[in-house]
């Protein structure tokens, strides 16, 4: 007895079922699929970052630029 997943398309919500057959997979299609792609291509995804100046491990030891070659 295997029971079939059920998951949402992340790009219109419809419900999909989980199983090797769906090659969309979690996508409910090709369209869904690449309209997703375009928003990554677009970079329409990030990851917000804050720095902190202590979090940074940079050692002020070392120079920032090189030596002059001659």
């Amino acid at each position: 007895m295997s029971s079939k997943r059920i998951v949402s398309c992340p790009q219109c919500g419809k419900a999909v079922q989980w199983i090797p057959e769906n090659r969309y997979r979690p996508f409910c299609s090709e369209r869904c699929k690449l309209i997703d792609l375009g928003a990554w291509a677009a970079e329409k995804y990030s990851v917000p970052v804050t720095e902190d100046k202590d979090d940074l491990d940079v050692d002020e030891s070392i120079p920032l630029t090189r030596p002059a070659v001659k």
